[in-house]
């Protein structure tokens, strides 16, 4: 007992300050509160705590690209990277306005209007605005939760035709019920690359669903999926946007992406070596009709799998 005494070494509050980044940075969405709760009372150093949330709250804040109102009715506002201005400045291009936001209590504390130096050229926000337009549509019928938003992240200076420019369109939809122990999220970035030159559309996609049940267990799902395409146009118009949104948003991707994690979940088998061989209830679970479960059954019936 004495060696073990010998053995044992108080981590410093930088590697305490790391372990709880870690916890906060991978806290399942809508959770970090919970967890940095939690951690505030397992530290038990308001100054290490400090430190970790400090750091960890902005980059968890804009990696799940939570959305947070504005006050006095200003709209919402997106927290992502490309619209960070400053450490706590978000731009919303929609209305125009920079929200000031306070990270760890996940607020925007003020609002002031974008200058003209943070917005893009009139010529880039006629294509900004069109595109815009046609998301708010789409998130509007497809996502009960959805918010979107649209971004020059390149090249936002642009007067007139000739020269290159980079739209970024950010869907972030989120399902919270704590209380029916269940939290989910998706959010999905999509790069459209304007080439004047080439007369070439480059779109990007990536795609990510979080999810987290844990009523009498814990059971994670983080999926990703990368897609992309391109298109050739003659000229580059404000029209031409409408003829961007079939490619913007293929259905094709988002069914094939759903597909994958049907197909790969559709025998349970990852989550048998989460589950006792044999649980408290006594009770072996029947891997062999997983149909039997709600579930699986609405899914297989919505996707019309296995006809």
């Amino acid at each position: 007992m004495a060696e073990e005494d010998e053995d044992y070494q108080e981590l410093s509050n930088e590697q305490k300050k790391e372990i709880a980044k870690w916890f906060l940075l991978n806290s399942p969405a809508g959770e970090i509160k919970y967890v940095a709760k939690d951690l505030k009372s397992v530290l038990n150093d308001v100054d290490v705590y400090n430190e970790a949330a400090m750091e960890a709250f902005p980059i968890y804040n804009k990696s799940h690209m939570i959305c947070l109102e504005m006050p006095c009715g200003a709209g919402d506002v997106l927290i992502t990277s490309y619209g960070e201005i400053d450490e706590n400045e978000y731009l919303d291009p929609r209305s125009a306005q920079v929200a000031i936001v306070d990270h760890i209590k996940q607020v925007c504390t003020d609002v002031r209007h974008a200058t003209d130096e943070e917005l893009p050229s009139a010529y880039v926000e006629e294509f900004r605005y069109a595109l815009d337009a046609e998301i708010l549509r789409y998130v509007g019928e497809a996502y009960p939760k959805g918010v979107c938003s649209v971004y020059c992240v390149n090249a936002k200076d642009v007067e007139g035709p000739g020269s290159d420019f980079e739209l970024v369109v950010v869907i972030s939809a989120t399902r919270h019920s704590p209380r029916n122990f269940c939290n989910g999220s998706w959010r999905s970035i999509w790069n459209i690359e304007f080439r004047d030159e080439s007369q070439i559309l480059e779109l990007k996609g990536k795609l990510q669903v979080d999810a987290h049940y844990f009523e009498e267990g814990n059971v994670q799902l983080d999926a990703k999926h990368e897609c992309g395409d391109s298109t050739i146009f003659q000229v580059i118009t404000v029209c031409g946007i409408f003829y961007i949104y079939p490619f913007l948003l293929p259905d094709k991707n988002q069914f094939c992406f759903l597909l994958l994690n049907i197909q790969l979940y559709s025998n349970l088998n990852p989550f048998k070596d989460l589950r006792r061989k044999l649980p408290v209830t006594r009770t072996l679970f029947p891997w062999q009709n997983t149909l039997q479960f709600s579930l699986t059954r609405d899914i297989t019936k919505e996707l019309g799998i296995g006809k």
